[in-house]
């Protein structure tokens, strides 16, 4: 058994990180760590964690020599740093995204964890849906052929006014880098990347915030919102496919609602997340076979993973290619980045090379 340490025991990690470790067959729980001490304590009692493998410091957790890996679910300002650390020590990661605050950061991580020979994952948690694999199957197989367009659209409503949501950190640029870009846009662009296959070469960006200020969680009074509600994008691949993903947390009734379309010279694809049911991924296919009418289709059993599971086959030497590792999240980074300036200039970036790290 691969004895698993988390560090961060927020929402991700008490919904999907522990759970996922817990249902594996080669993952244990064996530490903790928060920096609430209270939540600690909780979860402490939860998992049945006992107190010396508690802790406060995340650098205690990795250097306890009863913690084989590394599972970081953390604010995104210090991602790049635990996982730094989790590399030096040679302890495999997995680690949420984004990977770092900005392109330099996450070079070096990926650089360090390159040099220190350390396996590891990005949680580009997407990757996992079983539509989207098929798709990707689809896709390579050449069944649609050339792609010449892709929309994606990214909604949660959770930013509405109307949600009363107050100043969490991920509104909070010194915490989270970026807002909906950084949350939504990178998941909506790396699984572009990962059905398709194809590489961006530029990028033209749209970011904007509806509400700018947003009552404290400590108490009364409000605080600036410094980031983007939305973001809009449009990219160019080197097939010279057109794409355009919308992404924004203001869109009403939506919970974590994805719609994924393909269209290519022999045939479409649109995957679903969240159409009907929370959580549910669905796969729609179009081509002369079907009377260029759109169907839905059975998934087959091969495509279904689970991103836990996979982590501890990375660690094992037997993971099938599929996650997203360091390589994948520096790559992100940059094309945020990009979008970014794009949306500060007004223009059209170059990112040609982006992936080349």
């Amino acid at each position: 058994m691969i004895r698993v340490g988390s560090v961060g025991l927020g929402a991700i990690s008490t919904n999907v990180h522990v759970p996922g470790i817990q249902a594996s067959k080669d993952l244990t729980l064996a530490a903790i760590c928060d920096i609430d001490a209270e939540v600690l304590a909780e979860k402490a009692e939860k998992y049945g964690i006992p107190k010396d493998h508690c802790f406060t410091d995340y650098k205690e957790l990795i250097d306890c020599p009863d913690v084989d890996a590394v599972d970081i679910s953390v604010p995104n300002n210090i991602h790049a740093e635990i996982a730094e650390y989790a590399a030096r020590a040679g302890k495999p990661y997995a680690l949420e995204k984004p990977v770092a605050m900005n392109e330099d950061e996450a070079l070096h991580l990926y650089e360090v964890t390159r040099d220190c020979g350390v396996r590891n994952m990005v949680c580009f948690s997407y990757r996992f849906k079983p539509a989207a694999r098929y798709a990707k199957a689809l896709i390579e197989s050449g069944a649609i052929g050339r792609i010449y367009h892709v929309n994606m659209q990214y909604f949660q409503a959770w930013g509405l006014p109307i949600m009363d949501t107050g100043l969490r950190w991920r509104f909070v640029k010194s915490i989270t880098g970026s807002g909906a870009l950084g949350d939504l846009a990178c998941h909506a662009m790396d699984l572009v990347t990962f059905v398709t296959g194809e590489k961006y070469t530029k990028v033209c960006g749209h970011l904007g915030t509806f509400v700018h200020e947003r009552r404290l969680l400590t108490g009364e009074g409000t605080g600036k919102v410094d980031v983007d509600d939305f973001s809009n994008i449009l990219a160019e691949t080197e097939s010279g496919a057109s794409f355009s993903f919308e992404i924004t947390r203001f869109a009403y009734t939506r919970g974590n609602y994805q719609r994924l379309e393909i269209y290519g010279e022999k045939g479409a694809i649109i995957y679903h997340l969240d159409r009907e049911e929370p959580g549910v991924n669905e796969l729609e296919y179009a081509d002369e076979s079907t009377g260029r009418k759109f169907v839905k289709m059975d998934i087959p059993e091969e495509y279904y993973g689970d991103q836990m599971q996979s982590f501890a086959d990375i660690v094992n030497g037997c993971g099938d290619g599929l996650p997203a590792t360091m390589a994948d999240g520096a790559a992100s980074q940059r094309l945020m980045d990009a979008v970014i300036r794009s949306a500060e200039l007004g223009t059209w970036v170059d990112v040609r090379g982006y992936t080349e790290v």
